[in-house]
């Protein structure tokens, strides 16, 4: 028998069921969860073994939870994942405003019916989908909101006394009762909001308009945070913070693969991108690095800091420009090309929030001066290292020679930026020893991206100063460093 076909407090009784506290539920299935080493929260990608196993303890412990984080940091998806833990299906007595347990009711609508008509008490299933209430904290929410207030309209239609505990409107919090309450911003909530959610997460009291109510509410409270939050919009009141349980840190990924592991999994890209479009993993470690160079930047303020949604649109927004490239040059399939990052622009401009000096310098130097480190970074990383300077007699060691010989013997290379891929690959055939650089000194590198690599030792010598690159509104151009620079004194 499925268990919601049971419709009255007697027929749970029949099967002696036996309700949980919140709490006890999510630690019961956490516990057989971990038992049988399943994976608790899908989704979250690289806090295995930092933020995960203090939610976990937390969860153990019984606490409410803070998790306190910059922004882009998983905190709500780690909150809407904990619905995961709570049982599919409880009982509650039908026609509760506040999700009252048949076995144990609270408000006096659901006691007034359990007194009158006992075990034949009708009861309804809340799913735990319907369990997780989230609010966002803006400096309008009033007490109202959260706790509940006296509802006139009520009263009158009721012929209620304003003294009578059944004209009262209950807020968002009472109305969570057993379920997970979220208020993600916690700090944007007003100091004397704060104030109000005292006695609720140590006794579970509730006070409205002088009423005398104490309902033992059964929440599991989960509030996010921002560090920034703390000196710039608001605080978390001294008090309220020593009735949270857990305050667990969350932090950003660590390394450039769990990065790329998040922004695959997060980013949305169109079936008919996934079917013509091929990235290099050169590229997606490029957009990686950006957000790791955006970190460190000088023109960043770190203390807002950077989100994975940088990552994550630049992405989205890399395959785009490939696509429109395609689209326009006529090519049904294409790959993902170092020039085409200057389609991702928009998207780190919209996501930096910039001190004094990044001000001063634009937002679209900004940009493209973290895809140049980010560049370097990864040339230096994959490429044979550029030759250091050498003693007076010494023999010249340096493997690019040839190429940049090339350049420096007056020839240039234009890369229009939305060239076909067969005038894309005859340019960079056009550079001597390009691709027998390739082949010679980097023979581990996967054939299909040849000419990935090719771009990327060009804009790499660019970015180590060993070339001259102009990013044009219709193309790079790629010349030696020095005629270039003459050439500019000349003019």
């Amino acid at each position: 028998m499925n268990i919601t076909e049971l419709r009255t407090l007697g027929d749970l009784k029949k099967i002696k069921y036996t309700p949980k506290s919140i709490k006890a539920e999510l630690r019961d299935n956490l516990v057989d969860k971990l038992k049988r080493k399943e994976k608790i929260f899908e989704g979250i990608i690289g806090f295995e073994d930092t933020v995960i196993p203090d939610v976990e303890r937390a969860i153990l412990s019984g606490h409410s939870i803070n998790l306190l984080g910059l922004r882009g940091q998983a905190k709500t998806r780690i909150a809407r994942n904990m619905i995961y833990l709570l049982d599919e299906y409880i009982p509650v007595v039908e026609g509760s405003e506040i999700n009252d347990n048949p076995f144990n009711p609270i408000s006096q609508f659901a006691k007034n019916l359990l007194h009158e008509l006992g075990d034949n008490t009708p009861i309804t299933w809340l799913h735990r989908n319907d369990r997780y209430v989230e609010k966002l904290a803006t400096p309008d929410v009033s007490v109202a909101d959260l706790i509940g207030d006296i509802d006139p309209v009520k009263a009158i239609n009721l012929k209620l006394s304003y003294s009578d505990e059944r004209s009262i409107h209950f807020g968002l919090i009472p109305r969570s009762n057993r379920c997970i309450f979220v208020i993600n911003e916690l700090p944007d909530l007003q100091a004397r909001i704060q104030v109000a959610l005292f006695n609720i997460l140590q006794e579970g009291d509730i006070q409205i308009r002088g009423f005398k109510l104490r309902l033992p509410l059964d929440i599991q409270f989960i509030f996010t945070a921002n560090p920034e939050d703390y000196t710039n919009r608001g605080s978390i009141v001294t008090p309220l913070k020593d009735r949270i349980g857990s305050q667990i840190i969350t932090h950003y990924p660590k390394t450039v693969e769990t990065a790329k592991l998040i922004t695959k999994q997060e980013a949305r890209l169109k079936p008919e991108q996934i079917k013509n479009i091929s990235i290099s993993p050169i590229l997606e470690n490029i957009v990686e690095q950006i957000v790791f160079e955006a970190r460190n930047s000088e023109f960043v303020d770190a203390k807002s800091g950077v989100s994975a949604r940088l990552s994550i649109s630049a992405y989205e927004n890399l395959f785009s420009s490939a696509e429109r490239r395609a689209l326009l040059s006529g090519d049904k399939t294409t790959s993902v090309r170092l020039s085409d990052l200057q389609g991702i622009v928009p998207a780190i401009t919209g996501k930096v929030e910039m001190v004094y000096e990044g001000e001063q310098e634009g937002p679209y130097n900004v940009a493209q001066n973290l895809i140049g480190k980010s560049i370097k970074t990864i040339f230096n990383d994959t490429c044979p290292p550029l030759e250091k300077l050498k003693k007076k007699g010494q023999e010249s060691s340096d493997p690019y020679k040839h190429i940049t010989n090339w350049f420096d013997s007056g020839k240039h290379i234009d890369l229009p930026h939305l060239c076909s891929d067969k005038e894309f690959r005859k340019s960079l055939d056009s550079v001597d020893s390009l691709a027998d650089f390739i082949d010679a000194f980097m023979p581990k590198s996967d054939p299909k991206d040849k000419y990935v690599y090719m771009e990327l030792i060009l804009f790499g010598l660019s970015e180590n100063s060993k070339l001259s690159r102009q990013v044009l509104e219709k193309s790079t151009v790629f010349k030696d460093l020095f005629g270039s620079m003459f050439k500019g004194f000349a003019d």
